[in-house]
């Protein structure tokens, strides 16, 4: 029997080039492994971790040198979604159409792609709970008057030690006609070229290739307030774990610390793990890698930011998306034909499947795929 899908390939691709050139600003920035097809749902894939090294005098001696060894340590992820979008033509239904079916059935797999894409854009974008710091004002539309804003994320990066040669701007739309139009204002707002535009790089700024994205999400912030650092010792820069008392309310994940004495410290930390004071209950928190860059004193008052458009500035490696087409059982299911689609810009491979029934034909369309900070040092966050 003849591959019944043969003839739909032109409309699918068709359907395909559609929705991956929409808005989806942070799937072309992360490092996408389109081929894990080892790993089933939920099953843990590894990747090292290396440990940081030091550095001593030279000494001569008889013999070479003696190193310690390193263990090389392994972080986990897993493919954790297995989603499909389905729907189905009845022959009647067909046969009114006429000459407007094809088009309908090219719209049908661009929508059923599309909701595949925002879930994985999404899950990206949520991912901003993971970064190190933050710069800007909450609240505030960055690119207001200046280009300042992403050198200053840059500068973050830089001093956690992030990899700078493939660094990611990933923004909304309102922060994005803020550029255009600080762009035009410049006389550069056709810098970009035309191979960096087909890209989906709105414009390289500061050694960030910046895109836009139509799912960075707004964080709303924690109702603690009134806290202070409390340990007689303080905390020393690099730490990460803070115990936090005389507050009342919640300090959430993703919540921007900030240490409110006076010439202190003006980093914004990121929130990893937060927790809720009531009268007598101090909280421990948990800030993200690499911790405090300034020493904190004892009864230091915190104070939460307020509410923000989670921008993201990161470096490609410090995100993973594992990706793959949905499994089938051996031999194959119900269905009469699958085929795989896949577009060449991005990797991402689509799975569709057709279901010939009584009288009526159904298309699915699936995906597989999990996502992972896996190094928050290289990750920051632009307020918005």
């Amino acid at each position: 029997m003849s591959n019944t899908l043969t003839g739909l390939i032109p409309t699918i691709y068709e359907a395909a080039d559609v929705v991956l050139r929409e808005l989806t600003g942070f799937i072309p920035a992360v490092t996408l492994d389109a081929s894990s097809e080892q790993a089933a749902k939920d099953q843990t894939v590894s990747y090292p971790v290396t440990p940081a090294n030091s550095a001593a005098a030279i000494s001569p001696a008889a013999t070479g040198p003696d190193p310690s060894a390193q263990t090389v340590a392994a972080a986990t992820m897993s493919i954790n979604k297995v989603y499909s979008s389905k729907f189905f033509w009845e022959a009647e239904e067909q046969k009114s159409l006429g000459g407007m079916y094809a088009k309908i059935l090219r719209d049908q797999f661009a929508q059923a792609m599309r909701v595949l894409i925002n879930a994985v854009e999404s899950d990206l974008a949520a991912l901003y709970i993971y970064a190190s710091r933050a710069y800007g004002t909450a609240g505030t539309t960055p690119f207001a008057s200046t280009l300042a804003d992403p050198a200053q994320v840059r500068k973050i990066l830089a001093d956690n030690g992030a990899p700078m040669n493939d660094l990611q701007l990933v923004i909304n739309t309102t922060a994005g006609a803020a550029l255009r139009t600080l762009a035009a204002l410049n006389s550069f707002a056709d810098a970009g070229s035309k191979e960096l535009r087909e890209r989906g790089i709105l414009l390289p700024v500061h050694g960030f290739a910046v895109r836009e994205s139509a799912q960075v999400k707004t964080h709303t912030k924690g109702a603690g307030t009134g806290y202070k650092v409390d340990l007689t010792a303080g905390y020393a820069a690099g730490l990460t774990a803070i115990h936090v008392d005389t507050g009342l309310g919640e300090i959430k994940a993703g919540d921007i610390l900030t240490n409110s004495k006076t010439g202190r410290d003006t980093n914004k930390y990121v929130v990893k793990t937060g927790g809720t004071g009531t009268t007598g209950v101090d909280v421990d928190i948990v800030l993200q890698n690499p911790g405090l860059r300034v020493a904190w004193a004892n009864n230091d008052d915190l104070a939460i930011g307020n509410s923000y458009a989670a921008n993201m500035a990161f470096a490609r490696e410090a995100i993973h998306l594992l990706m793959r087409v949905p499994a089938m059982p051996d031999g194959g299911d119900a269905a009469d034909d699958v085929t795989v689609i896949t577009d060449p810009q991005t990797g991402i491979s689509f799975q569709v499947a057709m279901y010939r029934q009584y009288r009526r034909v159904a298309y699915e369309v699936g995906l597989a795929w999990g996502v992972k900070a896996v190094k928050p040092e290289a990750m920051a966050i632009l307020l918005g």
